[in-house]
Parts: C-alpha cells; sequence; structure tokens
C-alpha cells in the first residue's frame, strides 16, 4: 500500500480562511479542474520520518522550504486508488509566483516511446474552503473539513 505525506498551508483573509492547493502537472490533468488541486504531498518509504516526508515533499514539489510554524495534524485519508496520505497544516502566506516546481519523467504520449518531462505541480492558487472542495481530489475534503475545525 502506497504512503503519501504533505503540508497544507492556510492563511486568514478578510473573506475567511483560504488555503493553497496545487494542480496536479501532466497531460492526464492538464485539462481537468474538479479533482485535479492536491495538496502539496509525494510517496515516504516505510523507514522515513512521515513528518520529514511531508516537510521535504513540499520542497520538491513547490521548490521552496517548507514553512517554519505550528503544524496542526490533520490526521490520514484514504484516496479512491487505496494511497493513504497523512498531512498537516501551517499557517503562512506564500506568493504563488515564487514557486519553482519539481518535475517528473513519463512515456507520452502513451506507447511511444518518447519520455517527456512534466511540472509535479503546473501551478498553485489560494482558494477559500468552499472553492477548495469543489476541486481538490475528493477524499482530500477531509482536510479542509478537519482544518476548518481547529481554526478561528
Amino acid at each position: 500500500m502506497k504512503r503519501s505525506a504533505g503540508l497544507l498551508l492556510f492563511h486568514h483573509t478578510d473573506d475567511g480562511l483560504e488555503v493553497l492547493l496545487g494542480h496536479m502537472g501532466g497531460p492526464f490533468f492538464a485539462r481537468r479542474d474538479a479533482g485535479a488541486w492536491s495538496i502539496p504531498k509525494g510517496e515516504y518509504q516505510p523507514d522515513e520520518s512521515v513528518w520529514a516526508a511531508a516537510r521535504r515533499e513540499f520542497e520538491e514539489e513547490l521548490g521552496l522550504p517548507p514553512p517554519d510554524g505550528e503544524a496542526l495534524a490533520l490526521g490520514e485519508v484514504r484516496q479512491t486508488n487505496g494511497k493513504i496520505v497523512t498531512a498537516w497544516a501551517i499557517e503562512a502566506d506564500l506568493d504563488p509566483a515564487t514557486i519553482a516546481p519539481g518535475t517528473f519523467r513519463m512515456e507520452w504520449p502513451p506507447r511511444s516511446g518518447q519520455l517527456q518531462e512534466f511540472p509535479e505541480l503546473d501551478r498553485v492558487a489560494w482558494f477559500g474552503l468552499d472553492r477548495a472542495r469543489t476541486v481538490i481530489v475528493k477524499a482530500q475534503a477531509a482536510f479542509l473539513d478537519r482544518l476548518a475545525e481547529h481554526s478561528p
């Protein structure tokens, strides 16, 4: 069973609580919005600290060091693909224009024998909770609910 760990940044605005989500890169998600946004996260090995993995994956996906600050444990969710995701929330500001996303390689088009490079996340944006619920990977919406329960 695959496991991932990630960090969900949040901040308060005059319009309420906002979260930072990333749009998954690559050709499968290029034209999708609903279900194509995620917290910055990635897989880790069984012998790796989950917290350390969440911080490492944040930096790999956004190209920026993870922010310091008090981390709120958001627990785990199981996505429809069976992957278990563990997340923490940290209050921080981040300008989406400053990201320098990591990349991955895959064969594209399928069965072409050609490897192409794609960004892990092709864009990031701040979303109010209602809008975030409409675009985030379905199982990860539980993280938004858990954050809302603990945020003033």
